[in-house]
């Protein structure tokens, strides 16, 4: 269907089959393998040096996630936690000052993430949500629109989270459990490159997967059809 937009997650092809996967594989029209101005454009990007490292380097410690790779694609296995992966991800590329910003809502675990951090030899920059001690009436929020309704409420505050980070010149930003919404206003105001620890899911431990992995049972009633 011409003119469809790209839609990879309902790609009809199987997965060894496909165009992005396989030199002459096949593509359904809307296919974004096939829009070669865009390559092009990428291949720009990466050609300049400090993307090309980040990319590369990114892409080494995807491959050493996996354990048994000499033994063939089928037996490889997973061996390494997230956040043992964003320790040796800033190691490799010499990142000195990581910046973790967190949800209060999780600050034992910022406690022990930035603990962990500098254990590992890395100047620790951490911002709570709450930084800048903001009322929640400053961005036009109504008493009964806050969670303890008729108290002072202070608002969370990515923007200042940025702030501080980007003040601190810290070499990667860490993400815990922001809110939605709230992480899309701090990755938009983050100069240095952002990864995310945890995404919150305030019911489902913040495994937000629970619920897709789940349509089919516990949360059908997600779907509309």
């Amino acid at each position: 269907m011409k003119n469809k937009l790209p839609d990879c997650a309902h790609c009809p092809v199987e997965p060894a089959r496909r165009l992005c996967q396989k030199e002459g594989g096949l593509s359904p029209d809307w296919c974004p393998t096939r829009n070669r101005d865009l390559i092009d454009r990428c291949l720009q990007i990466y050609g300049q040096p400090e993307i090309q490292e980040f990319a590369r380097v990114a892409s080494v410690q995807e491959g050493e996630g996996y354990g048994g790779r000499e033994l063939g694609y089928d037996r490889v296995k997973p061996v390494k936690p997230r956040i043992l992966e964003i320790i040796e991800f800033a190691r490799r590329m010499k990142f000195n000052r990581l910046g973790l910003v967190f949800c209060v809502g999780l600050r034992n675990e910022a406690e022990a993430v930035g603990s962990l951090f500098a254990d590992h030899g890395f100047e620790v920059v951490s911002v709570s949500c709450k930084a800048g001690g903001l009322p929640k009436e400053t961005i036009g929020v109504r008493n009964e629109e806050k969670i303890n309704v008729g108290m002072p409420e202070t608002m969370c505050n990515p923007v200042m989270q940025a702030l501080v980070l980007n003040s601190e010149k810290t070499d990667l930003n860490v993400v815990m459990g922001l809110c939605v919404g709230h992480d899309s206003l701090f990755f938009k105001h983050s100069r240095a490159p952002c990864t995310v620890l945890a995404a919150k899911d305030r019911l489902l431990g913040h495994n937000p997967l629970a619920a897709v992995y789940t349509l089919n049972s516990y949360y059908r009633s997600l779907k509309k059809s």
